[in-house]
């Protein structure tokens, strides 16, 4: 099927066929979302990822073979820019905190509503972070012994604004719009904060921001 244009691509990565049919049926009704393929673990959705170069990318993380969470640090190491939303049966923090740590934009139970689903995916496509409140509490009760726990100062103003806003879930446009800036100018100062900070991810800066007391 051909793209449609200015849809969000999204691919499915789940080792049970019904639940990857289920979604595909209730996607497919979604005028501006495109399922544009489907693997059955992890190995084959990095690679399908690779391939197809889709916006998000659904994932389950029990899954046989590679899981979700390796899939996401393969995706990682390689700078693939999809989006991952975690689908998930498991509510478990261990399950899950380590798909968040891993680079996952959010993550959504299995039962969750499909008019919330298709919201979630919209979210992340627009560069919001996904977080359960409980879930939060968990990754900001762990010890932080990342080599940014010293590099706030070199934050400019600016930066620790954008972090701000970052931490209360805004997308760049959304920053733009707030701070009166470009959206490339907003971009620029979240790459450097990612550097500064030496985090990978958007979610790794929004739970830095938490963690650290830079919120509004």
């Amino acid at each position: 099927m051909a793209d449609t244009p200015g849809s969000i691509r999204v691919l499915l990565v789940d080792d049970h066929q019904v639940v990857r049919r289920g979604l595909r049926t209730f996607l497919e009704v979604q005028d501006d979302i495109e399922v544009v393929g489907e693997a059955s673990d992890g190995e084959e959705g990095v690679a399908r990822a690779e391939e197809l170069r889709p916006d998000v990318i659904l994932m389950d993380v029990k899954m046989p073979g590679t899981d979700g969470i390796e899939a996401l640090r393969r995706l990682r190491e390689l700078a693939n820019p999809a989006r991952v939303l975690i689908v998930t049966s498991f509510t478990e923090q261990r399950t899950v905190v380590p798909a968040l740590r891993a680079g996952a934009a959010g993550y959504v139970y299995k039962d969750i509503d499909p008019d919330a689903l298709a919201g979630a995916i919209r979210s992340v496509h627009a560069g919001h972070v996904l977080l359960q409140p409980e879930v939060a509490v968990a990754l900001l009760s762990q010890d932080d012994q990342t080599p940014s726990s010293s590099r706030g100062g070199s934050l400019t103003d600016r930066e620790r604004e954008v972090l701000s806003h970052i931490a209360d879930g805004r997308s760049n446009r959304e920053i733009a719009r707030v701070l009166v800036l470009s959206e490339k100018t907003v971009k620029t100062h979240v790459s450097n904060i990612l550097m500064k900070l030496d985090l990978s991810d958007r979610t790794q800066a929004a739970l830095w921001a938490v963690r650290h007391g830079i919120t509004d």
